[in-house]
């Protein structure tokens, strides 16, 4: 017979009543993490680029960004956030809730560039953004006004040669400026920096005569070229491109082994949770493999990358190293 007093023995069993309910709930706790995830995305994502509209970063962003809409049923806004060599928008992305809705569209200037450029960045690009998939690549085009009196790459070279640091050249961004400045260290030139916000603008300066040339992506002059507005004297590329088959390579212009191209990919904040993370790529490299990516990038001359998140990091890393042994072959000073 129990000497356990009668109180006790209820007290027992209320609590051994109430334990099954609780461990129920503490389940249904552990398991809301990987149901939200399977639930992702469930609201708007935003994609934010470093760069006004018009650029080859930005028609990459929307594009990706019809496509992700079409896949998933969310709305995704494209930001534009242009300035301070990208800062303010990698800024933006970084301040943001990582969470997976907020995807930075970079460059090869944010992503890899300016780490060759600046002495100290107000982000790491590889410690502060995970990769998500790698989105195109472009061939830049050396462009001067069109009525410029330098009607070949030789003739522009001559040029500046002539006049040492009296020509210049517009650069949007960080990657076209080392572009220009490894086009002066090949041709053994010295023409000078004028920045400007975005690609566009800089294109805009060369149309208007503001600047002597510029390098841009074939995205953004293809149609200006076309025209007339600007003429296109040089692909960087190892051949020419289907977009303008008239336009020489750097090498058939006289620059041989010159080459130099933009490329754009998607990364989120590295504090984004790596289901949500995993979940946004797979969805972003499915667009990148679709075949309309491709014949959409073959449109405007540019061509699709191929890579999920590994191979966009190791690309990164690589990239990396090639621009910083570029900026010190064209003795180019860190800002």
């Amino acid at each position: 017979m129990s000497t356990t007093p009668r109180k006790t023995r209820t007290a027992r069993r209320r609590t051994f009543g109430i334990a099954p309910a609780l461990l129920l709930g503490w389940g249904l706790l552990g398991s809301a993490a990987p149901a939200a995830a399977q639930d992702f995305p469930s609201k708007p994502i935003k994609f934010v680029v470093p760069f006004p509209p018009g650029s080859g970063t930005d028609t990459s962003a929307r594009y990706f960004a019809r496509k992700l809409n079409e896949l998933t049923g969310q709305p995704v806004v494209v930001e534009n956030k242009p300035g301070a060599n990208g800062f303010i928008a990698v800024k933006a992305v970084l301040a943001a809730p990582a969470d997976g809705y907020t995807v930075f569209v970079g460059s090869n200037s944010t992503l890899a560039v300016n780490v060759a450029l600046f002495r100290q960045l107000p982000y790491d690009p590889v410690a502060d953004l995970a990769p998500l998939t790698m989105m195109m690549r472009s061939p830049a085009l050396v462009v001067v006004p069109g009525n410029s009196e330098y009607k070949t790459l030789p003739a522009l070279i001559a040029g500046a040669k002539a006049r040492p640091g009296v020509l210049n050249y517009g650069a949007g961004s960080a990657g076209y400026q080392l572009m220009s400045e490894l086009f002066n260290d090949a041709a053994r030139v010295q023409t000078a920096h004028v920045p400007f916000k975005g690609a566009a603008e800089a294109v805009i300066a060369v149309v208007s005569g503001t600047v002597n040339f510029a390098f841009a992506e074939i995205t953004s002059v293809q149609e200006l070229a076309r025209s007339g507005k600007v003429h296109a004297l040089a692909v960087a590329s190892d051949r020419r491109v289907p977009a303008l088959p008239e336009v020489p390579t750097a090498a058939e212009a006289g620059l041989p082994g010159f080459t130099a191209y933009t490329w754009v990919a998607g990364m989120v904040s590295a504090k984004t949770p790596k289901a949500e993370t995993e979940k946004l790529a797979a969805l972003l490299t499915k667009i990148e493999k679709m075949p309309e990516t491709r014949e959409f990038y073959e449109r405007i001359g540019a061509e699709v990358m191929q890579g999920g998140p590994e191979e966009m990091r190791n690309f990164q890393n690589a990239e990396i190293q090639l621009w910083k042994r570029i900026a010190v072959t064209a003795r180019v000073e860190q800002q």
